[in-house]
């Protein structure tokens, strides 16, 4: 395990374009922000988008969700190693030769102190869609430990799930298995397009490592007091 096992807030950077994060990423005098970047800014953007954020000395949670055959993923992960990111996920659905094979691209393209983590069930997923549309037909807390145990016996270091799947996760795959929570709302935010969440007090109650909060914070009219406000109930 290479991340210290502290509680922290991972802010989501979904934005467009590199301008619009860096005009964001800059409100923050003092504090530095783990922060997610995942497929809307990677995608636009490219790898500049890693290398910017890095320089400002941002720890980076990169959410590309990886999904394809083993050797493709094996050589995206390999390719990836050399940003040196503290996070990335795959999708633990592509299978255990799969979350393997991510795990040592990492390691052979020389980033070790990377945590390759699963993710489960999104957290915009009921498990009415789920066994309707997946046809998996278990309920949604069973699909997602089976999940977590497939990520843990791969070799990953995490997994990706709402916060009410925790404390499961945690009895079958150990305290220093990550558990990483979208998903994250205060009690007065609209829930959005997700499904399944939680806020920072219930997230830290059931156990989970980190939160990843979005729109909550980007969106606010005092961005470093929103963070300071998820930290304050997640954090301390």
């Amino acid at each position: 395990m290479t991340l210290k096992l502290e509680r922290e807030v991972i802010v989501a950077l979904d934005f467009p374009t590199l301008e619009e994060t860096l005009e964001f990423l800059d409100k923050f005098e003092e504090d530095k922000p783990f922060v997610k970047v995942g497929m809307e800014l990677y995608l636009q953007n490219g790898p500049v988008v890693l290398e910017e954020i890095k320089n400002r000395g941002h720890k980076i949670f990169l959410d590309l969700k990886l999904h394809d055959i083993p050797n493709t993923v094996y050589g995206a992960a390999k390719g990836l190693a050399k940003f040196g990111v503290d996070i990335l996920t795959v999708h633990a659905a592509g299978g255990e030769e799969m979350l393997r094979a991510a795990k040592q691209g990492m390691i052979d393209g020389g980033s070790l102190n990377t945590n390759v983590i699963a993710i489960t069930q999104l957290t915009s997923t009921s498990e009415e869609k789920m066994k309707s549309e997946q046809l998996i037909n278990v309920s949604l807390e069973e699909s997602v430990i089976n999940y977590a145990k497939i990520a843990k016996n791969a070799g990953l270091d995490g997994v990706v799930s709402s916060a009410h799947e925790v404390s499961k996760i945690t009895e079958s795959c150990g305290e220093k298995f990550l558990k990483v929570t979208p998903g994250i709302r205060l009690a007065t935010d609209s829930v959005g397009d997700q499904k399944r969440v939680a806020t920072p007090s219930l997230a830290k109650e059931l156990g989970s490592t980190h939160i990843v909060v979005g729109r909550p914070i980007t969106k606010a009219e005092d961005v470093v007091a929103a963070y300071n406000k998820f930290k304050e109930q997640f954090s301390k």
